[in-house]
């Protein structure tokens, strides 16, 4: 009898044991198809971060960082990597269902007006009497209208032609439009593999130097994972986080994982992509005064009303409501040294 209690006991702890390694799976969507941008993501599942925190992170391939916070409202996906912009736009008109954002990566607006040097726009002024191309419903084509107000232009004397976004650096070469509303890290390596000088041949008008500071692109999760597994979260973040400290150290390693997602990338443009990433979006004096991840509440209540502004919300989201600093590692763990290799 005490044989069998025993036998029992011993099968009972195996049991619980095995219950509590189980891993938590979990969906999450890039914003894009892949790209260099994404490293931190396969680093830290090749390096078995995700499985330290007890996670199981199934990574897909996105089809834009706004429609990483519609994937994740509909369910089909729990967590992801877009943009900041998108969750207040949703968050104004569908509050009990837009994703939260937990960890801030692209602290600086990819936002940008690209123009050739030989142009004759040599400031924001004189985009006055040019055309522009923008694609319909993107965030720096909706955009244009706040910074034509804060920047005290006259509307009526730029034209805007939509188009396609994979036409616009096609025409902005040829000459058909004078400059392009665009996302500087897809345009910029657009333009590369054009085979043009991005740097040399173009001009860049960032938004967030002329009065749009906003925020942009980071991890978020769906508000069901948030409440039914709180847990998952703060592994997710914490998994993330070392990994974008260490990618940013060692690129290099950052492109071995990626290349190991996905071996039909374009190796050496996307290592390009990952440092401008670090050295255009991540790395910036606010990242270093409150470390990686995190946000200035002041200056998201100012960019929450920008996006209202400019896509016309009839309700402004407080910043509490879209971003959520309660799963960050302490500010020590994430101190983000960037090194070029």
């Amino acid at each position: 009898m005490l044989k069998r209690l025993g036998i029992a006991l011993v099968g009972s702890i195996l049991l619980s044991g095995a219950a509590g390694a189980q891993e938590t799976t979990i969906k999450f969507t890039l914003g894009w198809k892949t790209q260099g941008s994404d490293a931190a993501f396969f680093y830290a599942k090749d390096n078995g971060f995700f499985k330290e925190e007890g996670l199981n992170v199934v990574i897909d391939q996105g089809k834009g960082s706004g429609a990483t916070v519609t994937r994740i409202m509909g369910g089909a996906y729990d967590a992801g990597f877009g943009d900041m912009n998108a969750i207040i736009q949703n968050a104004s008109t569908r509050p009990a269902e837009a994703p939260v954002m937990v960890y801030m990566l692209w602290n600086q607006p990819p936002f940008a007006i690209v123009t050739k040097s030989t142009s004759g726009i040599n400031s924001i002024k004189d985009f006055e009497g040019k055309t522009l191309g923008g694609a319909q419903g993107t965030p720096t084509t909706r955009m244009l209208p706040v910074f034509v107000r804060k920047n005290s232009l006259d509307g009526e004397k730029i034209k805007i032609s939509n188009m396609a976004p994979n036409l616009q650096e096609p025409m902005l070469i040829k000459g058909d439009i004078d400059a392009a509303l665009v996302f500087n890290i897809t345009s910029y390596f657009n333009l590369v593999l054009n085979r043009q000088d991005p740097d040399k041949d173009y001009k860049w008008f960032s938004f967030g130097e002329y009065g749009l500071d906003l925020y942009s692109n980071g991890l978020m999760v769906s508000k069901k994972l948030l409440a039914s597994n709180p847990k998952a979260v703060a592994g997710l973040v914490r998994a993330v986080n070392k990994a974008v400290i260490a990618v940013g150290k060692d690129q290099n390693a950052g492109m071995k994982a990626t290349v190991n997602y996905d071996n039909l990338i374009n190796a050496e443009v996307e290592k390009r992509r990952l440092k401008f990433s670090y050295e255009k979006l991540i790395v910036s004096p606010e990242m270093k005064e409150i470390g990686v991840g995190d946000i200035k509440d002041d200056r998201m209540t100012r960019a929450i009303g920008i996006v209202v502004e400019g896509y016309q919300l009839a309700r402004s989201p407080t910043p509490a409501e879209v971003f959520s600093r309660e799963f960050l590692p302490p500010k020590s763990e994430r101190e983000l040294v960037y090194t070029s290799n």
